[in-house]
């Protein structure tokens, strides 16, 4: 496992230490997403405290999470109906065997 440190990220303007065994080039892109996310809700809603732009980027990004997960799900059980339909179609081309639907 690898040794914690410390990397300091800037959100809104505020720099935060943050203590991980994470590669810190990921957390840099994780803080940027947030940060951007939070500017954009800003200038979209005028908010400023930082807690209520907190909690909308969090809903913002869940959300998205959740939606990239349900079309993985999808592109899942697609994949595995095509597999499915590929061995039915070649178990039914295969010469000598009885076919039927």
């Amino acid at each position: 496992m690898a040794a914690k440190r410390s990397v300091s990220v800037r959100i809104l303007g505020h720099e935060y230490r943050i203590r991980t065994d994470s590669d810190p080039a990921g957390l840099a892109r994780v803080a940027q997403l947030v940060d951007e996310t939070m500017g954009r809700l800003r200038e979209r809603t005028g908010a400023v405290d930082s807690l209520d732009l907190a909690i909308m980027a969090a809903l913002n990004l869940a959300r998205d999470l959740v939606a990239e997960r349900s079309a993985r799900q999808l592109d899942t059980g697609a994949a595995e109906r095509m597999r499915a339909l590929t061995e039915r179609v070649e178990g039914l081309l295969r010469p000598g065997e009885p076919t039927s639907f």
